[in-house]
C-alpha cells in the first residue's frame, strides 16, 4: 500500500450516511439466519457476496430486506451495531450518524424497544471502552405511506432521546418529498434534525422539495443537483451538506464507473460534499474503501481529502465544541506527510 493510502486510512473522519442494516456482514447474516431459523437462499459467505451484483436500486433493496429479516432479538441488534462500530474504530471513523429503520422489522414482529435496546447497548460500550462517538437517526421508509411513518414517529416517542434526527430512505422514484410534508412538520416541532434522501435516482426537483417542503438540514446523496444550475447556486450559498456515497452510486448505476463520478467536481465548485459508505457490505466497501476509490479513479489530492473530512465534521449534528475538537484532530493529521 502506498503512503497516501496509509495516510487516508489513518485520517480521522465522520460518517453521516450509513444504514445500519447495510453494514450486516455476510458471516453475521449466515450465523443469525441459522440461529433464528430463517431460510435464506445462501449457504456460504461467497454465495452471499455473489448476490451483491445488483442491476438497480430495487434489486439491492430486495436483498437488503432479506438480510434484515434474520435480525430478531436484542442480542442480534447489539452485534449488528457492534460489528459496525468495530469497523469504525478500525477505519478511524471517529464519529458516526447511523440510520436506524424500525419499520423494516415490524413484519417480523420485532418491537422498536428490542431494536433500540441492542443498539443502545453497543453504542454505550463503544463509547465507554474506546471513546467512540455515535448518534442515531430515525430513518423512515418512503415506499410506505406517510400515515405509517407518522405512526412510527409516535411509537418512538418514549425513546426520543435515542434519536438526533429523522430521515427518509428506500425507493426514491414515485415517492417525492411532498408525500411526507406533514411528517417533517411534526418532527421539526418535536426538535428533530431533518435529513432526506434526494437526487440519487430522483431528479433535482426532489432536492428542491427536500429543501423547501421538508426544510431539511442536509441532503442524503444529492449528486443530481448538478443538472440544475440554480439549485447548485443555492446549495453553495446555503452550504447545505450533501452526504455522497461514491461506491454505492457506482454499484447502483447512478454512475457507470467511478471515473465518471462528480464528487470532486462538486467539491471544487464549493458544494459541501462529504464521503460516506451508505450500505457498505452490499456496495463493496466501508469509508476507507470509498476514499481509496476516489484516490485511484479520480486522482483525489491530500487537500481534497482533508476538505471532504472537514466537511463531514462541520455537517454533523455534534455540538460546535465537539466539531471544533474533531477538526483540530484532522488538522494535526493533515500536517503529517502523505
Amino acid at each position: 500500500m502506498n503512503d497516501f493510502k496509509q495516510w487516508l486510512r489513518a485520517m480521522p473522519k465522520a460518517e453521516l450516511h450509513l444504514h445500519i442494516d447495510g453494514s450486516l456482514q455476510a458471516s453475521r447474516l449466515l450465523q443469525l439466519a441459522a440461529k433464528n431459523g430463517v431460510e435464506i437462499p445462501y449457504d456460504s459467505v461467497e454465495s452471499v457476496e455473489q448476490a451483491y451484483n445488483f442491476d438497480d436500486l430495487q434489486s439491492f433493496l430486495d436483498l437488503y430486506y432479506l438480510g434484515a429479516s434474520v435480525l430478531r432479538d436484542e442480542e442480534d441488534f447489539y452485534y449488528l451495531m457492534k460489528d459496525y462500530l468495530d469497523k469504525c474504530r478500525e477505519q478511524n471513523i471517529v464519529h458516526a450518524e447511523i440510520m436506524v429503520e424500525p419499520q423494516t422489522y415490524l413484519p417480523y414482529g420485532v418491537a422498536v424497544e428490542t431494536v433500540l435496546a441492542g443498539f443502545r447497548k453497543a453504542i454505550a460500550a463503544a463509547k465507554a471502552q474506546n471513546g467512540q462517538s455515535a448518534l442515531m437517526i430515525l430513518s423512515l421508509l418512503r415506499h410506505l405511506s406517510e400515515e405509517e411513518a407518522l405512526a412510527m414517529l409516535d411509537s418512538v416517542e418514549p425513546f426520543r432521546n435515542d434519536f438526533v434526527g429523522i430521515g427518509l430512505a428506500s425507493s426514491e422514484l414515485g415517492n417525492p418529498p411532498e408525500k411526507f410534508a406533514q411528517l417533517y412538520a411534526k418532527a421539526k416541532e418535536q426538535g428533530y434534525k431533518l435529513i432526506a434522501h434526494a437526487g440519487e435516482e430522483g431528479p433535482p426537483e426532489y432536492i428542491w422539495g427536500a429543501l423547501d417542503v421538508l426544510q431539511v438540514d442536509r441532503v442524503d446523496h444529492g449528486v443530481r443537483c448538478v443538472e440544475d444550475e440554480a439549485l447548485v447556486k443555492r446549495l453553495i450559498a446555503e452550504q447545505v451538506p450533501l452526504t455522497v456515497c461514491p461506491l454505492s452510486n457506482v454499484r447502483l448505476c447512478v454512475f457507470n464507473t467511478m471515473a465518471e463520478h462528480n464528487i470532486l467536481e462538486m467539491l471544487e465548485q464549493g458544494l459541501c460534499v462529504t464521503v460516506n459508505s451508505d450500505d457498505p457490505t452490499y456496495f463493496g466497501g466501508f469509508m476507507n474503501e470509498n476514499f481509496e476509490a476516489l484516490a485511484d479513479d479520480l486522482g483525489m489530492t491530500k487537500a481534497q481529502a482533508v476538505q471532504l473530512a472537514a466537511n463531514s465534521f462541520r455537517a454533523s449534528f455534534l455540538s460546535d465544541e465537539d466539531k471544533h475538537a474533531l477538526i483540530q484532530q484532522l488538522e494535526q493529521h493533515a500536517a503529517i506527510a502523505a
